[in-house]
């Protein structure tokens, strides 16, 4: 099990490498991508093995009999989480970004608002606002370095007519493990303004030492009846492409109208996911885990004393994800010169901080899930470019 193997991705159709020079005009062969969220990383060999074992056989038929699926999920979050998951509460969806769409889809009506704490992951935005929702941004408060929810402002912002919450749980871009009474503080909030709560902890699994990850349902178990959980083995083994989540949803009544509209828009699963989740969700798999955080957590290191070591630049303490969010605004640099520097002059490719929404406008988000050799490459080049601020 190694993480230190540079694995060349481009021209294999990598969002992350292929796309970078037509979108950030950052040249392929010179450049370094941090901006998508997937890790430069194989996934653990019980994953590969299944893959193998597929195209093997062959024949690439209708999936059927998710029983070993099922079981796969319930026994990861029972094990890693502390979570009892019904598997008749389970929901494929084609990943996260579509689970989110089809809740606001199945829960809201287009007159009824969709409420984000921003900055916020910004595939949110996208799929409300291409749904015709109204998007009410509840901007986070920034104290001391960290994000933490302003709810009594958030109050005031509330006009009866909004009807879903989304939380990021842990928060993408900010990398906050929220703590118990948190996300109680959330689940009141929605009880308040009757609001379903879709709770997005795609990140779960990616928590730092002396963090713990919550999930909702064990936070706060009074709001079952307007609580839509959603997880996946995406982000957690970097098969994104698989294109696979789950949306767990406890209520019955709310299960239905899930189940009601999937069976309306004929949505089933992808067989490659199913059994890519069900081999991951494994004791092996949980093994690989373990040694990609103490991986990541050195790469964590690395980064945030380099950030510190220019000044008018603060990295937000990451306490889960592999997320680095930068804040600039110390520099006093316009977003323009933010981006030269980092794009034109150091050659990396990342998010800008406004497409996250209010509160994001003088970050920039950094995925260092990479190779040793990498973050220390992407480390010198910030070094040299913000030389004259040292």
């Amino acid at each position: 099990m190694t993480f230190d193997e540079q694995i060349d991705r481009t021209d294999t159709h990598s969002q992350k490498w292929d796309m970078m020079e037509k979108i950030y005009n950052v040249p392929q062969g010179k450049g370094l991508p941090m901006w998508v969220a997937d890790m430069e990383f194989r996934p653990p060999a019980c994953v590969q093995n299944e893959i193998q074992k597929m195209a093997d056989h062959g024949i690439y038929g209708y999936f059927g009999d998710d029983r070993a699926y099922l079981q796969a999920i319930c026994w990861w979050m029972k094990n890693r989480h502390g979570w009892d998951v019904a598997p008749e509460a389970i929901f494929t969806t084609h990943g996260l970004v579509n689970g989110t769409a089809m809740c606001i889809d199945t829960f809201t009506t287009p007159d009824q608002g969709v409420v984000l704490m921003t900055p916020a992951y910004h595939g949110f935005a996208k799929v409300a606002r291409a749904s015709g929702r109204r998007i009410v941004e509840c901007e986070l408060a920034l104290v001391n370095g960290r994000y933490e929810f302003d709810i009594a402002k958030w109050d005031t912002q509330m006009t009866g007519t909004e009807r879903l919450m989304v939380l990021c749980s842990p928060h993408n871009p900010g990398g906050r493990v929220w703590s118990k009474d948190e996300l109680q503080a959330i689940a009141d909030f929605c009880v308040r303004h009757d609001l379903i709560l879709v709770s997005d902890e795609i990140h779960h699994d990616l928590v730092y030492p002396g963090q713990k990850h919550i999930p909702m349902t064990l936070a706060a178990p009074g709001i079952m009846d307007r609580l839509v959980m959603m997880t996946a083995t995406t982000k957690t083994f970097n098969i994104a492409g698989c294109h696979s989540g789950n949306v767990i949803i406890p209520d019955e009544a709310l299960r239905a109208k899930f189940a009601a509209r999937i069976l309306a828009l004929g949505i089933s699963p992808n067989s490659f996911g199913v059994r890519m989740a069900t081999a991951a969700y494994s004791p092996e798999g949980a093994e690989w885990v373990d040694a990609l955080m103490a991986y990541l957590d050195e790469n964590r290191r690395i980064f945030d004393a380099t950030i510190a070591e220019i000044p008018g630049l603060v990295s937000m303490p990451l306490e889960g994800t592999y997320l680095a969010w930068v804040d600039f605004s110390g520099t006093g640099m316009s977003a323009d010169e933010m981006r030269t520097r980092v794009e034109h002059q150091a050659g990396i490719a990342t998010n800008y901080g406004a497409t996250f929404g209010a509160g994001g406008e003088p970050f920039m988000r950094f995925n260092i899930a990479m190779t040793r050799a990498q973050i220390m490459d992407a480390c010198a080049r910030l070094r040299s470019v913000f030389a004259d601020l040292q």
